[in-house]
């Protein structure tokens, strides 16, 4: 009977307990030796500040004194922007459409009018914004509103065709309304449709003129409450304008014409313009055009007036952009535009409409981009935009966010930057200046890399809550421009719209190094440099990283073959069923199972053809041309010789058989190719090296999964669901290219096996098992061979370790018809066409193949680190840790050769050491901690110029690296820990000491869900671990206790771009992109939140009001000046008495007695909850006592009527009532 162990029963609750309940005699001492200093309090969090350009736009406004401009959009969001790096973002709570915003002038305060008929007034004298009051319609939509400059009386107009009004001040409702039956009277007999303008003649604010939709035009006298004028036109108004004299109005039509009317004309248009429309010669109508969906009229004191308008182009200009038309004096400037016009802004000098108005600007708000046209300038140039509105130039596919970046680093970017600018810009400041900065404390460095869909990277300084681009890199100049994409595309299906989009990115700010991983399989690798240069080859590496899929064996008829597996070989998958990846697999490239002909085979192999055999002596050559990468494969497996019809004569008469194979892919399988010619670089990041993956087996290379770099090593690691390779870019060589399940070796936790196992194992080309000693040591070593540009010849006639080589490294998609010379060498008694027992080139992973999908394991992340290689070392080395998906931690050693030339000549050992941990879940983050808790960065090199030249040279050789102090425990100390590893996967986080390797602490992070990203971040005073679950929970885990900090339901996954671009950084950072073309920040730290009200820029500045235009004179003595009108007197409850009750309801806003409770915090707060409490009494009480007092008058009302009732009926008979 087996002896009961009660130690491996403690220690395996020990293992499953969390963080929070074990309570092991180990864990308590590791707490003892680091004292935590982070604690909950250090933590909260809240949004900080939102950039890029609003997403889906619907409405504009400007404040022409204060300078600020307003953006609403589809969403409810509500953006204002003043001088650069002021910004602001609000939100309505209903979420619905924005559709019209208007300014009180000068006063800090906006009003929004939404799709779901509300009204609200917003408060811009604060750092962010709130709503005073809203006003909810609920008979009657908005479609139009109007608020004149200086009034505080708001016109609404509706879909029924009425016009209410609205006290801006209390935001309740006027007693005077105009209906739309009083406005037309017996001009139409149809209804008019709804309001599409409203405004007050400049010269007279008692005339109010009202467009209705079918055509007509009201000015109404406010006054007499009557329409002194009516205008008709046969086609639907879109907008109108006045003259600034108020003697003129413009109206646009949908035929595309422009309508001029005098005030007092009768009946038809003083003119009528078609801007875009072929004027016939027999004196007809025009040609009718497209809508004019805006006019604008602006006036000019020495010039002629300009009329901008959008629209209204020719039907016949199919395919023509936007465009906005410029009409000034005789000249007509057509502007066309990236995107279609939203709406658009005339910026004018004054902002009184009845003086000149002296027009210097446009602002065109389009629905991916923002433009302002310079008028005062020839050719009508735009300014430059210095708001970071063009995040979403090319989509974004990832990010990254870094802070406290080195300080150089910033102005360096930006000095290469600022020669990549546009030229041709308005020499203008940009006129939109509103606004202060804030002072913030907050001046650490901040940097955003996002990567695009068209192979572009941006570099964003993100400093103080500011966005600025820095730097824009072109990654797709490295390839050759696609000169037939049509006929690629007909070729290959696969291709996808963008090839250059980048994936993923590592990057280092301290040696400037970067790594970009497309969507086509590529890695290209740049150095930061100060100098242009020119080069002349971009050099190439290309690897083969896919296992090697099956053994390309026939299945046999009928279900048989009971001697290889019990017939496993029937669910042998195809190439293409050994991706995990959801792509599109091409037709299976083994023979078919219902013929064993050599013909019938012959024919489900394409690509190949075959030569005559030639025989040199005892040697017989079989030649075959092939140009796929399955039908390689399947030419160098022993079934094919098997079938040609010639090597079955010869395989049996002779012993050995050399097949000689000429070898030149299909040029369609290759998407992107890099350029032959040479490459003009300029100064900034420049190609160092691109390493290319390539098709296997007739089927794409998997899409690189993860990625890392470490400029102090020279390598770079990048891993699919296939395996994993290193590269060292300093030697251009590949170093190790293995499948996830060569790593363990042949301690393979999950024992898997394929399914169709031989019965003999093969020497020649086998993979040697990990612990096999030199033998592995010597497959890991950097190859010598010389990396030519476009091809790589490798030549083996002895089997064995070279043939393995061959494989481990790169299977060119460009090769010449160069031979390469294979040899078949059989074992000692066995049949060389032997279908049971024998095959060509056997390997660890193609035996792997056979196994379920379920079972395949990705690369999911790296970490390079110094630290302890395998369990109880007592030196710390180079290394590189691997998690998979299927929650395992993998230690790789690395030999590094000394510094210097050395470095570039001897080969560097990449060597696996076996498992350091499983987790739950696929592995997320992976970081390391010294004994006291401090936080181990990677180990990275300096910064130098690369192309220097002379004494810079000097100072480049004479450039150290920078790697952590490696620290050895002294005999005494074997048995404490030196390092702390911090793992976190999609379920859980663990801490294990090092070199012991036993998990101290384990933390269940989630049950339900699942975390989508995880940092071992670097707050002020300690470091923690941050995650965001799918769930939209972020939370915080103290280290190295793994006590939970912060927990805070957050943001529910909706779309999965916030999956793919959520990044933490330090000092409690994070952002995330929340619509296609918004990147928002957040933090989670409590300083920052405490400081975010000093970092944020004030909106509202007091700026005095210019003054009024003169009357003159004449104009004062003769009644021909302005008039004004005494709205209160007009609209008051006085004169127009009350609003009916039904048609709107008032919400007060957030910052009356309830907003004070949820604000109050603290001592304060409980003052003035009592005062809130005192005042809520008080009111009630009085309201008690009127009520009191109401009663008794009542009832000495009643009492009163009582008596004289009885005084009247007192002398009265019966009969007298």
């Amino acid at each position: 009977m087996k002896k009961f162990n009660i130690r491996k029963v403690l220690d395996g609750l020990k293992e499953q307990a969390s963080s929070s309940a074990s309570s092991g005699q180990s864990c308590t001492q590791e707490n003892n030796l680091m004292q935590e200093t982070l604690q909950s309090e250090n933590f909260q969090l809240c949004k900080t500040v939102r950039h890029g350009f609003p997403y889906q736009p619907s409405s504009m406004a400007h404040d022409p004194v204060q300078k600020i401009l307003a953006i609403g959009t589809q969403s409810g969001a509500l953006r204002l922007f003043g001088r650069p790096g002021v910004e602001c973002y609000c939100q309505h709570e209903s979420g619905a459409a924005v559709i019209s915003l208007q300014f009180l002038i000068n006063e800090g305060a906006l009003v929004s009018a939404l799709a779901d008929d509300s009204v609200h007034l917003w408060n811009l004298r604060q750092k962010r914004p709130a709503i005073l009051h809203s006003l909810k319609f609920n008979r009657e939509r908005i479609t139009f509103v109007h608020l004149p400059f200086q009034s505080k009386w708001l016109y609404i107009g509706t879909e029924k065709g009425n016009i209410h009004i609205v006290n801006v001040e209390s935001f309740t409702l006027s007693g005077y309304v105009i209906m739309w039956n009083k406005a037309i009277e017996l001009s139409s007999k149809a209804h008019p449709g709804p309001v599409v303008h409203i405004s007050d003649n400049p010269m007279d604010e008692g005339k109010l003129i009202i467009g209705y939709e079918s055509g007509i035009v009201v000015l109404w006298d406010l006054k007499s409450k009557k329409a002194d004028y009516r205008y008709t036109y046969d086609e639907a108004i879109h907008s109108v304008a006045w003259h600034h004299e108020g003697k003129q109005f413009i109206c646009s039509h949908s035929d595309g014409t422009l309508t001029i009317w005098n005030i007092k004309g009768q009946g038809k248009p003083f003119q009528t313009i078609t801007p875009h429309g072929k004027q016939p010669k027999d004196g007809k109508k025009p040609e009718p055009c497209k809508p004019i969906l805006k006019v604008e009229y602006k006036t000019t004191r020495l010039g002629d007036p300009f009329m901008i308008l959008s629209g209204g182009l020719s039907y016949d200009t199919v395919g023509r952009r936007p465009c906005l038309t410029v009409m000034h004096g005789k000249s007509t400037a057509v502007l066309e535009m990236d995107y279609p016009i939203v709406d658009f802004l005339t910026l004018c000098e004054t902002p009184y409409p009845n003086d000149f108005q002296e027009p210097y600007a446009v602002v065109v708000l389009l629905e991916k981009d923002l433009v302002v046209i310079d008028l005062a300038q020839n050719g009508y140039p735009i300014f430059e935009n210095p708001y970071p509105l063009t995040i979403h130039e090319s989509p974004v596919t990832c990010c990254e966010y870094y802070a406290d970046c080195p300080v150089d680093l910033i102005p360096a970017l930006y000095s290469v930057g600022s020669r990549q600018k546009r030229q041709g810009y308005s020499k203008k400041e940009w006129p939109i200046s509103g606004g202060n900065w804030g002072l913030g404390t907050q001046s650490y460095p901040e940097i955003i890399i996002t990567g695009h869909a068209d192979g572009t990277v941006k570099f964003w300084d993100a400093s103080a809550i500011m966005l600025q681009v820095l730097y824009k890199l072109k990654t797709a100049k490295v390839f050759e421009k696609s000169r037939n994409n049509k006929e690629e595309k007909q070729n290959t299906e696969i291709v996808d719209e963008d090839p250059f989009a980048i994936q993923i990115m590592a990057w280092c700010p301290e040696s400037r190094m970067l790594c970009v991983a497309g969507v086509s399989a590529n890695l290209i690798i740049y150095r930061f440099s100060k100098q242009e240069i020119t080069t002349e080859v971009v050099q190439l590496l290309e690897v083969r990283l896919q296992y090697e899929v099956n053994d390309m064996e026939s299945p046999p008829e009928g279900g048989g073959g009971g001697d290889r597996g019990g017939g496993g070989d029937r669910d042998l998958p195809t190439p293409g069923a050994a991706s995990p990846s959801p792509q599109t697999t091409g037709p299976p490239t083994h023979p078919s199972t219902s013929s064993n002909s050599s013909d019938g085979v012959r024919d489900n192999v394409p690509c190949l053809k075959y030569a005559p055999c030639t025989t040199t002596g005892s040697h017989t050559v079989l030649t075959i041309h092939t140009h796929s990468l399955s039908a390689t494969k399947w030419a160098l497996g022993k079934h094919h010789l098997a079938t040609h019809p010639q090597a079955i004569q010869l395989g049996r008469e002779l012993p050995l058989l050399f097949l000689s194979l000429s070898f030149s892919p299909s040029p369609s399988l290759s998407v992107c190719r890099v350029r032959s010619t040479p490459l003009k670089q300029s100064p900034g990041y420049q190609v160092e090296l691109v390493v290319q993956l390539v098709w296997v087996s007739g089927e794409p290379p998997q899409q690189i999964t993860s990625l890392a770099l470490n400029s102090s090593y020279g390598l770079i690691v990048f891993g699919n669901s296939n395996g994993l390779a290193v590269v060292d870019y300093l030697q251009k060589t590949v170093l190790l290219n293995l499948g996830t399940v060569e790593l363990y070796g042949s301690n393979d936790p999950y024992q898997r096996q394929p399914r169709s196992p031989r019965k003999t194992r093969q020497p020649s080309g086998g993979l040697c098992d990990i612990n096999e000693g030199s033998a592995s040591e010597d497959r890991c070593k950097s190859p010598t061979s010389v990396l030519a540009l476009n091809h790589q010849q490798f030549y083996n006639g002895s089997g064995g370790r070279g043939a393995k080589m061959s494989r481990k490294l790169s299977l060119p998609t460009e090769l010449k018809p160069d031979l390469v010379l294979l040899s078949v060498c059989p074992p000692r008694g066995a049949n060389p066409l032997d279908h049971r027992d024998n095959s060509f080139s056997r390997s660890r992973s193609s035996s792997v193949t056979s196994i379920d999908k379920e079972a395949r394991e990705a690369i999911t992340s790296f970490h390079f680190c110094e630290t302890f290689a395998r369990k109880g070392d007592s030196t710390i080395t180079p290394c590189l840790y691997v998690g998979t998906s299927l929650g395992t931690v993998l230690a790789v050693a690395l030999n590094l050769p000394p510094v210097g030339e050395q470095r570039l000549l001897q080969p560097v050992i990449v060597l696996p050491c076996g498992t350091l941990g499983r987790l739950k879940g696929s592995i997320l983050r992976m970081a390391f901690l010294d004994n006291t808790g401090t936080f181990l960065p990677p180990a990275f090199e300096l910064w130098y110029e690369p192309n220097a030249v002379g004494a810079d040279s000097e100072e480049r050789d004479k450039a150290r690296k920078r790697r952590p102090v490696s620290v050895s425990p002294s005999t005494s100390q074997e048995l404490q820990e030196s390092q702390y590893a911090v793992v976190c996967s999609e379920k859980q986080a663990k801490v294990i000491a090092l070199p012991s390797q036993n998990c101290i602490f384990k933390h269940s992070i989630t049950e339900t869900s699942f975390v989508l990203r995880a940092d071992v971040v670097q707050m002020n005073i300690g470091n923690c671990v941050a995650c965001f679950c799918a769930n939209g929970h972020i939370m915080t885990l103290s280290l190295p206790g793994l006590r939970p900090l912060l927990d805070v339901n957050y943001l529910p996954l909706t779309d999965m771009r916030i999956a793919r671009t959520f990044c933490f950084t330090n000092l409690g950072q994070a952002m995330y992109l929340t619509s296609p073309t918004e990147i928002q920040r957040i933090t989670y730290s409590q300083e920052t939140c405490e400081n975010l009200q000093e970092m944020l820029g004030e909106l509202f500045t007091p700026v005095e009001t210019p003054e009024a235009p003169n009357r003159g004179f004449f104009k004062g003595l003769f009644g021909g000046g302005a008039t004004s009108l005494d709205r209160e007197e007009l609209f008051g409850e006085t004169q127009a008495g009350k609003a009916s009750r039904g048609l709107a309801q008032h919400i007060p806003g957030p910052q009356g007695l309830e907003g004070m409770k949820g604000a109050a915090s603290g001592v304060v707060a409980d003052l003035a909850r009592a005062r809130i409490a005192l005042d809520e009494r008080g009111q009630k009480l009085g309201e008690l006592d009127e009520r009191t007092a109401a009663m008794l008058a009542s009832a000495d009302s009643f009492g009163k009527h009582a008596h004289d009732m009885m005084l009247k009926c007192k002398d009265k008979k019966w009969y007298q009532f």
